[in-house]
Formats: structure tokens, sequence, C-alpha cells
């Protein structure tokens, strides 16, 4: 039974590190290459360490770790789609849940269902925690692509207010302080930029 258990679990764990080799659209901080999905996770978790301070009152932050950790194994079936790139976002959260299905699927039942239920909780995102785990999820990209001189904010033609329209209302929801430091800084970058 027990190693039945630990086979499951062994297999997650080796499934989990395919994100490894899922690439983003984000550039590392000394821009020598795109930041993979596995790196992004585990970067945002420490965001989540270190700016709890930003997080309203009684938001968990070991929930929003698991989430954050969580959040993008599915990218390891449905690859990773860059905010400013133009999805067809029916077609990619369909292809996300059969993702989690699968995925999860390869755990006990007990982890499949909290790690799914996690998942599904950070998609939603309806829970104080799921907004604060969402608001670093896309707080995280500009301020790598702020420390890279722009990032890839070349690469897409972003524009100050595509990054308002699709980043700034959902950092806006669970970490109000921190879009406005980040809004800031974004409208000082496109001052000196142009």
């Amino acid at each position: 039974k027990m190693t039945v258990r630990l086979d499951q679990q062994i297999a997650f764990l080796n499934e989990a590190d395919k994100l490894k080799s899922i690439d983003r659209a984000t550039v590392l901080v000394d821009r020598s290459r795109a930041e993979n999905s596995a790196e992004h996770s585990w970067h945002l978790t420490l965001y989540a360490l270190v700016l709890s301070d930003q997080a309203k009152s009684g938001v968990n932050i070991a929930r929003v770790i698991k989430m954050l950790i969580l959040h993008d194994l599915v990218e390891i079936d449905a690859g990773d789609n860059p905010i400013f790139d133009d999805v067809d976002v029916a077609t990619m959260e369909a292809a996300e849940q059969i993702a989690a299905d699968r995925i999860f699927g390869l755990l006990p039942n007990d982890l499949r269902d909290e790690f799914h239920s996690i998942w599904e909780e950070f998609e939603a995102a309806e829970t104080d925690d799921a907004q604060f785990a969402k608001s670093l999820d896309r707080f995280q990209p500009p301020m790598l692509n702020l420390a890279a001189g722009g990032g890839s904010w070349t690469d897409y033609n972003v524009t100050e207010q595509m990054i308002e329209d699709r980043v700034g209302s959902k950092i806006k929801v669970g970490a109000p302080a921190l879009w406005d430091y980040a809004r800031a800084k974004i409208s000082a970058f496109f001052r000196t930029a142009n």
C-alpha cells in the first residue's frame, strides 16, 4: 500500500519536473534568457513570503504559497500563454482544465483532490487568498521587465495602457498598494522610453 502511494507521489514529482522546460515570455533580470515556468512559480512563492505585509488581513500566506507553487503545473500540457499574447481564453481554460485533471490525477486521491481544489481556487480568484496569489502572479512579470529595461514588453509592443488593462486590474484586487507602486514605476519607464 505504502509503495503504491509513494510510486504515485514520485510519478507526480517527476512529471512536475517538466515545468522546468516550459519557457515564458518574461526574461530574467540579467536578460540572458527567458524565465521558465518552474522558476516563475518559485519566484512567486518568494514574492509571497517577502510581500506578505501587502496582503489583506486574514490572508493565509501558507495557502497562497501552495497556490503559487501549483498554479502553473497545467502548463506542462497546455503551455504558457503570455499575458500580452492574443489567445482564445475559452480554449486555453479548457486545455488547462484537462491538464489539471491529468497531472493532479497522478497523485493519490487525497492529494489529487486537495491540489486540484487549490488550483481551482486560484483560477476562480474569488477568495482573499486567491486574489492575493493572483495579484503576485501579475505583479512579478512587470517587476522583472522593469529590471530588465523593458524585457518582453518590446517583443509584444506593449503600451502602458495595455499593462493597465491586462495586469493592473488583477493586481489592484488583491494588493492595491502593489499596483500603486507598479503603476508609478511603469509610468516612469514609459516616459523615459519614448
